[in-house]
Parts: C-alpha cells; sequence; structure tokens
C-alpha cells in the first residue's frame, strides 16, 4: 500500500513539475515576443541623413498634418498633431483624429512643452519647417526628419508622399499594411477613370486651382504637373493644360484671372476649390467679362469642388481628392 502511495506522489511531482515548466515556456515565449519587439533596430534615410530607429515606435508626435494622415492610414493614432482645429477644418478624410489626440501648438512654432509631456517615443518633423528646432526635438525624443519640398521632392510631390509614407510604415513595422492602402487607392483609381471614360471625357485637358482673396483681388493657384492634385488627374485619365517655365516647389503658379486668357478652349474643363466665405468667381469676378467670356466658362464647363477637399496629404486625402474632382465634373452629365 505505502508502495502505491509513494508512486502515485512521485507522478503527481512529475505532473507538477511538467505543468510549471510549461508554464514557464509560455511565460518565456511571450516574453521574446515583447523583447524582439524591443530590439527591434531599422536604418532608415531621412532629410537629415541615415537613422537608426530602435524598438517599433508607438506614441508618436507628427508636427506636419500629412505625417498624421500617414499613421491614421496604418490604423494609428498620433499621439500629438499641431493646430487640430485647423486639422478639422481642411483634411476630410477618414478616419478622424480621436479624441485622445493632444494639440501641440502650430505647424510652424511647435510647442515644446506640450510634446515633452506626451513623452513620445518618436517625433516626425518637416525640414522646411523645424529645422532650427531639431536639436530640442532630438532632446524629447528620436526624430526622424522628411523634407517634402526639397528640390528633388518638387520634381514629383505625389512620389515624394508616397516614399514618405513607405518609411514612416517601415518605422511602425506595418509595412504590408501601407501595401495594401497603396493598392487599394490604385483600384479606386481604375474605378473613378472607368466613370471618366463612361462619360466620355478620357484625355480631356483641365486646369485645377485653389482660389481665395489677397487684399480684395482674385487669386488663383493653378496646379502644376509636379503637384498631387496633377499627379491624381494624370491617374484618371486627364491631361494639365497649364504649365510653368519652371519647377514650382510647392505644385502650384500663382497667378490673376488674366492667366485663364491663355486657355481659350471650349471642352476645358476647369475645376476650382473656394472656401464658402470666399468664392472669388460668385464674388468679385461675376460680371467681369475677363472671367465670363472664356471660352469654357460659357460652355458650362467650370466645377466648384468643396472648400475641405484636401489638395496634398496622403493615401487617404488622395482617395478623397479624386472623388471629389471626377463627383464635380459629372454632377451636371
Amino acid at each position: 500500500m505505502k508502495k502505491w502511495i509513494l508512486m502515485i506522489s512521485l507522478i503527481t511531482l512529475s505532473f507538477l513539475a511538467a505543468c510549471g515548466e510549461g508554464a514557464g515556456n509560455n511565460e518565456k515565449g511571450d516574453a521574446s515576443k515583447d523583447d524582439n519587439e524591443t530590439n527591434r533596430t531599422i536604418t532608415i534615410e531621412d532629410a537629415i541623413g541615415e537613422q537608426e530607429i530602435k524598438g517599433t515606435p508607438k506614441n508618436i508626435v507628427v508636427l506636419e498634418w500629412f505625417f498624421a494622415e500617414h499613421l491614421l492610414a496604418l490604423g494609428m493614432q498620433p499621439a500629438g498633431v499641431p493646430n487640430i482645429d485647423e486639422y478639422n477644418n481642411w483634411i476630410n478624410i477618414e478616419p478622424e483624429l480621436a479624441e485622445s489626440v493632444q494639440d501641440v501648438g502650430t505647424r510652424q512654432e511647435p510647442n515644446l512643452e506640450a510634446i515633452s509631456r506626451l513623452d513620445p517615443d518618436l517625433i516626425i518633423a518637416a525640414k522646411f519647417r523645424h529645422e532650427n528646432i531639431l536639436e530640442q526635438l532630438k532632446e524629447i525624443a528620436p526624430t526622424v526628419t522628411f523634407a517634402p519640398y526639397s528640390k528633388e521632392a518638387q520634381k514629383n510631390l505625389y512620389g515624394e508622399m508616397m516614399n514618405e509614407f513607405k518609411t514612416v510604415a517601415k518605422i511602425v513595422d506595418k509595412e504590408e499594411k501601407a501595401d495594401k492602402a497603396i493598392n487599394d487607392l490604385d483600384q479606386f483609381y481604375e474605378k473613378q477613370k472607368q466613370r471618366v471614360e463612361d462619360a466620355g471625357l478620357k484625355g480631356s485637358e483641365y486646369i485645377a486651382t485653389l482660389a481665395f482673396t489677397t487684399q480684395n483681388s482674385p487669386v488663383l493657384r493653378l496646379y502644376t504637373d509636379n503637384s498631387i492634385v496633377a499627379q491624381v488627374m494624370s491617374r484618371l485619365g486627364f491631361e494639365n493644360a497649364f504649365e510653368s517655365d519652371k519647377v514650382e516647389q510647392y505644385g502650384f503658379s500663382e497667378a490673376g484671372v488674366e492667366t485663364l486668357q491663355n486657355f481659350q478652349k471650349d471642352n476645358l474643363q476647369f475645376l476650382y476649390i473656394v472656401q464658402g466665405d470666399d468664392n472669388v468667381f460668385e464674388n468679385q469676378l461675376k460680371g467681369n467679362p475677363v472671367w465670363e467670356e472664356l471660352s469654357f466658362v460659357k460652355a458650362g464647363n467650370t466645377h466648384q469642388i468643396p472648400g475641405d477637399t484636401p489638395v496634398f496629404g496622403g493615401v487617404l486625402s488622395a482617395k478623397v481628392l479624386a472623388n471629389e474632382l471626377i463627383d464635380s465634373m459629372l454632377e451636371k452629365k
């Protein structure tokens, strides 16, 4: 009898030991996963040079609006964004910024104290705005700096946007999600392009502008081929009628309405973005023969686009932009 009791005791002890060992392995596996994420190190090239990023950043402050959009497209909410009220007025995309996102000053003058309070593990800055405070930013957290309007980037602002998006995806270990977002955008272009073909507008020439008032005079930002607007329009099957004699840093030339007299074509599509309280075409230019005698105006080929349509940004903005451009042209078709 004692032998059986001893044998059962030994079996029980062995079983408990095995269970303990198994539990230890599971904990080790979870810890190993965390360690892999913590020990992860990648190298990227930004506007300053080669940067080594340790770990996988999750608590990220962005100092330019389209960097926030890159994170949103990857399923992440930024910890901090500058001038959130204005962001919400100008950037019409989904998903929206969560209520948890904190305001960190303005894009031109970020609030360093507000950034520091968020204890970020990464800051994403823009060289053309933040070059003078990069050292201060680096004291708060590792900082990646992009140059969206550098001489190289100016050649194709859309291509630069895509490169930055892919770099952010690499930093946060979401490259597959970025590939899917880009693929979804390309498929969306194809659907919109089919709408253009069905409407008989394939290959049509256009001029696109964002118009506003300065010192009581209408100013037109005419988008050039290197702009995101023109690159999206090209993917939809249109040809830009407006050319500049130089590469425009921000993708547009500023001009008065008189410039449009150089484009007297009945079938030219004129697309314009204005704010509701500053519609220069309904206000200053209404009854003005310089505007109303333009051939494409008389032909009815002018199309207003909502004022909150994004003309810069990332893959989410590009989708909204494409949709609004086509909707505005086809609503009368």
